[in-house]
């Protein structure tokens, strides 16, 4: 592999010291420029930055200075890793608009145009052979539709929707909570190489830390980050999937939920998710239908309205809608972005998400490409 250039090695540095997370990391780029330096700061320079005082600010100058990337550097070169900091030219797009972008993601294979439509499938690492069949038809499907698979190389749902998609020839991506230079779960070695050669492997964790409990949640805001939509396919009520569609609201996106047995604790959750408005899937074709007009799918244009001497009269106000639903219809009147929306309404991303939800489920509003939306 190719030498990692001097600007990427500070980044890298960045990324080695610890309890620099992201929202610290952006918060040193953009009082010094650059991560060079930022690796330079002083104490008394670091104390400027809002919520550092003189303790952290003096342990945080030592850090800096003491990084060593000569082992992190092997590594990289050792396992094909290539680091990929943000705002750098193969930095995964999806991501950049998080205001918790990873700052410096370690990739190995890489991100694709193609990757722009992607979907999450996620769910419990303790699932039923039911679980596993339908994680990976729908990925299979997915991938055979030309849609990316992301998931998180965990056993269970992770493993299923990966292997689908690998089966369906396309491309998937894993977002691992934990180094590259040791895969978790082993006995997921071998898929993650598989994995890789068909698409990446990324995480936001430097080469040989191994994962802890706390890292996973964090990762799950990526997966649901690269995703359009996140299908959960199994979860009961404390699965850490849910912690995705906590994100994915969060972020805007879709919310998709497998349904299963009611009496079965493995899906209790996928149950509460469709009990309060997530769309209801059951084969990679529901989920296509939803996510109909994002490439590379066929988008049908509607056909020309034809001129008529008694035009329709407006559609009446829907009834039982909650005070955010009401918001959201009433600024509708015309195509609006997500964005006006959450501007003229006052509602937050994840607010916003969950009502746009079910005014969708309710069939009152459409999904437009380019996160447009309109009454039906």
């Amino acid at each position: 592999m190719p030498p990692v250039p001097d600007a990427v090695r500070d980044h890298l540095a960045l990324a080695l010291v610890p309890g620099l997370g992201p929202k610290l990391t952006a918060a040193l780029l953009e009082r010094f420029g650059s991560a060079a330096a930022a690796r330079q700061a002083t104490a008394a320079q670091l104390r400027t930055i809002p919520h550092i005082g003189d303790k952290t600010a003096s342990e945080l100058a030592a850090a800096l200075r003491a990084v060593d990337l000569k082992r992190e550097l092997e590594l990289i070169a050792s396992f094909g890793v290539t680091p990929v900091p943000l705002g750098f030219p193969d930095y995964p797009p999806p991501l950049v608009p998080l205001t918790t972008a990873p700052p410096l993601l370690y990739v190995r294979g890489a991100w694709a145009e193609a990757d722009a439509t992607a979907v999450g499938i996620v769910g419990s690492r303790g699932c039923t052979a039911y679980g596993k069949k339908v994680a990976a038809d729908i990925a299979r499907g997915l991938a055979r539709a030309g849609i990316t698979v992301v998931s998180g190389l965990a056993r269970g749902i992770d493993g299923a929707a990966h292997r689908g998609a690998l089966e369906g020839g396309g491309r998937t991506i894993a977002v691992l909570a934990g180094g590259l230079a040791s895969i978790y779960p082993p006995e997921h070695t071998e898929l993650a190489d598989q994995v890789a050669a068909a698409g990446a492997l990324m995480t936001e964790t430097p080469m040989t830390v191994a994962p802890q409990p706390g890292m996973f949640p964090a990762r799950n805001r990526i997966i649901s980050g690269l995703s359009r939509g996140v299908v959960v396919v199994e979860a009961n009520v404390k699965s850490g999937a849910l912690i995705t569609v906590e994100h994915a609201l969060e972020q805007g996106k879709e919310v998709f939920a497998v349904p299963g047995p009611t009496d079965s604790p493995a899906s209790a959750g996928c149950l509460e998710l469709i009990r309060k408005g997530a769309r209801l899937v059951r084969t990679a074709a529901d989920v296509l239908d939803d996510l109909n007009g994002l490439a590379p799918l066929e988008w049908k244009p509607r056909a020309a309205p034809q001129p008529t001497l008694f035009p329709d009269p407006p559609p009446a106000a829907p009834t039982n809608l909650d005070p955010a639903q009401q918001a959201l219809w009433d600024q509708l009147a015309s195509k609006r972005h997500a964005d006006e929306l959450s501007r003229d309404t006052g509602l937050g991303a994840g607010e916003l998400a969950k009502a746009l939800m079910q005014l969708e489920l309710k069939r009152l509003v459409r999904r437009l490409p380019g996160n447009y939306y309109e009454r039906r």
